[in-house]
């Protein structure tokens, strides 16, 4: 008598922030996996959206329409997830908004929005997953970051402030969990700039509408890294190498970097399109409607893919083709001295 093959429990994954941009990417790359995933975002038509095409990929998805910066909403949200999908394995925190400005022209209602999003969201997010995964004692949380929490740049003073802050938050909790020998993993991953639809819909008062700064990745690229790295045991991933030269650059010449975003920080966050006043602008509100999914306007310009994340992903074998690249050169090198010895 054949025994029954016993089915597997899909994974059971909540992306916060995945109406859209990296958020909805990497929950579509989640269900291409198979996973079960808890959709949070403000709107609901583009999380059903975001559910279709999970669900045709082979996933299964559950909307959960969260404002992030309502502790309760999320509380609720990630009792709705193990109710009806199962027990949570791993939780990402991306959602987030921005102010593009000068500092001194952004409101104290603006800068407290963008911070409890971005921050708060993601403290709420942290704190609602633990809840469910520390009877259980397993899990992994993914916070989404950013090269901008080591090195910030002008014009987006709330959302660097908020990304720096995650950091703080996320190294003193690790530490914690390390303490208690919890087998939760937390770990953060360091995003270059990406081509998603916030520069369409992000509240801006600047003179042209906002661009990420070149080189601009597409968001698939973050997706599956974050995928990866909800699976590894790494403290943290720097994706990219544009992330990883602004970070390692910060701590050997912060001034000159200062200087450099001083100079040039401006105009590399804008297009030469003059801002529409009638933009859209999902600070406060979630924007209804429109053509936003995972990918803004900046498709022509988008790399989709990253040698150096390649190369973390590999770490033996590019440590074996960097000694044989090293060991051809001292071969070479030693064959010239010799030639010249002899001549």
């Amino acid at each position: 008598m054949q025994k029954e093959k016993v089915k597997r429990r899909r994974e059971v994954v909540v992306v916060t922030g995945a109406g859209a941009g990296v958020g909805r990417a990497t929950a579509v790359e989640f269900g291409r996996q198979g996973a079960s995933v808890g959709l949070i975002a403000r709107d609901r038509s583009r999380l059903e959206q975001a559910a279709e095409e999970i669900r045709n990929l082979g996933g299964e998805a559950l909307v959960l329409p969260t404002d992030v910066s309502d502790h309760a909403q999320v509380q609720t949200a990630a009792a709705e997830v193990e109710q009806k999908l199962g027990p949570i394995d791993v939780w990402v925190n991306d959602a987030m908004v921005t102010v593009f400005s000068q500092f001194v022209d952004v409101t104290p209602d603006e800068f407290r929005r963008a911070t409890e999003v971005t921050y708060l969201g993601t403290v709420w997010g942290t704190m609602a997953a633990l809840k469910c995964m520390l009877p259980r004692n397993n899990g992994c949380i993914v916070q989404v970051g950013s090269a901008l929490a080591y090195r910030s740049i002008p014009l987006q003073s709330a959302y660097c402030g908020a990304k720096a802050a995650i950091r703080g938050f996320t190294d003193s909790l690790r530490t914690e969990l390390l303490h208690n020998k919890s087998k939760i993993h937390l770990t953060m991953v360091q995003l270059p700039a990406v081509n998603t639809p916030q520069f369409a819909w992000c509240r801006t008062h600047l003179p042209r509408d906002p661009q990420p700064v070149p080189p601009i990745f597409d968001p698939g690229v973050p997706a599956r890294a974050i995928v990866w790295a909800a699976h590894q045991r790494r403290r943290e991933l720097y994706l990219g190498l544009p992330t990883l030269i602004a970070i390692e650059a910060n701590k050997f010449m912060p001034g000159l970097l200062d200087r450099y975003l001083a100079r040039t920080g401006f105009a590399s966050q804008q297009t030469s399109e003059r801002v529409d006043p009638h933009r859209p602008d999902n600070l406060f509100e979630a924007v209804h409607g429109g053509d936003f999914n995972a990918r803004g306007s900046f498709d022509a310009r988008a790399w989709h893919g990253s040698v150096q994340f390649w190369l973390t992903k590999h770490r033996m074998l590019a440590g074996l083709l960097l000694s044989g690249v090293l060991g051809v050169a001292a071969l070479g090198k030693f064959q010239r001295h010799r030639a010249a010895r002899l001549t």
